[in-house]
């Protein structure tokens, strides 16, 4: 059993960070499209927008969500949406199943271009490891969350320190030549709010995790630091990125192109098969909210949600996500998260930084445990 500081203060950031983690995210395509297209100087900054956003959305929403004693999104929306909540949902189903897309072609082209096995069957796999985590439930998926989340950054670790002794000294020309050609404008903020905005459904994500936590304090750190947690991986990532700019934006696979560039073939594989477990996280959490939203929903008349039926919520949205996925990676992210966002900007990142941060510190008392738990 884990530590009540670890499940109060780091579990919640880490199961943020599975599920923001992606398909794009973990293999490098989000962070080309969003950050590094703009150029290293100005994508930095843009990295920076996007934590400062999530670790303030995320400890108010934490805070909220202890007060309301909510843990799955419906409740939570509709205690600060009103009836509108629903505008919520909509757009949050929409992402799990583009997101379950995105995994679904990146753990394809993964298969393909690492492993030389057919496109269909890194697909299969992955999302049908997703259905089988969703069968055993809450407890599994933390378990699983926590312990793969420290495998995700041992490799990634590993990655960077690499390919910085290997391509670092060129690290400082690229940023001075980036900032020279291309100074700060306004292109980092939008990209930043943009990134920052579609990964907070991340958050709604997290809310099964935050029983575990008794006060306003726990829950206000927790949240500040599921931000940091979140984009610390994308940041070193980052700068491994950066010797091999502008190359790499053009690449499907950004990590396979760095893991080319080592030579070795053996951290490839190592790389890419935790990897593989990234995106099941991922899936797993998009759709594990969605279970627990329709466990309460049916808690609330008086019954139970059977075990089976959360495979079989599972298997819809699986089944559509592959309808997707021969879109291909790039145009997923390209032309999906960039669309996509401004909705969770509008239905929860503005609402719950106002509203929501009213509500959540009008009153200096604790609405439940006492301030000096821990």
């Amino acid at each position: 059993m884990k530590a009540p500081w670890f499940r109060r203060y780091l579990l919640p950031g880490l199961v943020f960070q599975s599920a923001v983690i992606a398909g794009g995210y973990g293999t490098g395509r989000e962070n080309v499209e969003f950050f590094l297209s703009i150029g290293p100087t100005p994508g930095l900054a843009a990295m920076a927008l996007s934590t400062a956003i999530w670790s303030a959305v995320c400890a108010v929403t934490f805070e909220l969500a202890r007060q309301f004693r909510s843990y799955e999104y419906r409740s939570f929306f509709k205690r600060l949406l009103g009836p509108s909540w629903t505008l919520f949902e909509v757009t949050y189903v929409l992402l799990t199943l583009l997101v379950l897309a995105v995994i679904g072609a990146a753990a394809g082209s993964i298969a393909d271009e690492t492993f030389g096995l057919p496109y269909a069957l890194g697909v299969i796999v992955t999302l049908g490891s997703v259905a089988l985590l969703l069968f055993y439930g809450s407890v599994t998926i933390e378990r699983f969350f926590a312990g793969w989340s420290f495998a995700l950054y041992g490799v990634y670790a590993a990655l960077v320190v690499w390919s910085l002794m290997r391509f670092g000294s060129s690290l400082g020309e690229s940023f001075a030549a980036s900032f020279a050609a291309s100074p700060l404008e306004g292109s980092w903020v939008v990209n930043g709010i943009q990134y920052g905005g579609y990964n907070l459904s991340a958050a709604a994500v997290a809310l099964f995790t935050v029983r575990h936590i008794q006060t306003r304090k726990q829950a206000v750190s927790a949240g500040l630091l599921a931000g940091v947690i979140g984009m610390v991986p994308a940041f070193f990532f980052y700068l491994a990125m950066v010797p091999h700019y502008p190359g790499i934006v053009d690449a499907t696979v950004p990590s396979n192109l760095i893991l080319e560039a080592l030579g070795s073939r053996t951290f490839q594989v190592l790389f890419q098969i935790v990897l593989f477990g990234t995106l099941i996280e991922t899936g797993t959490g998009m759709i594990h909210a969605v279970n627990e939203r329709l466990a309460a929903s049916r808690r609330e008349r008086g019954l139970a949600m059977p075990s089976r039926a959360r495979p079989v919520v599972a298997a819809v949205f699986l089944g559509i996500a592959l309808s997707l996925t021969p879109l291909g990676l790039i145009d997923l992210i390209r032309q999906g998260y960039g669309t996509i966002t401004w909705g969770f900007i509008v239905y929860y990142v503005l609402p719950v930084l106002t509203v929501g941060a009213w509500l959540a510190f009008r009153k200096r008392g604790e609405t439940r445990g006492a301030e000096g738990a821990s």
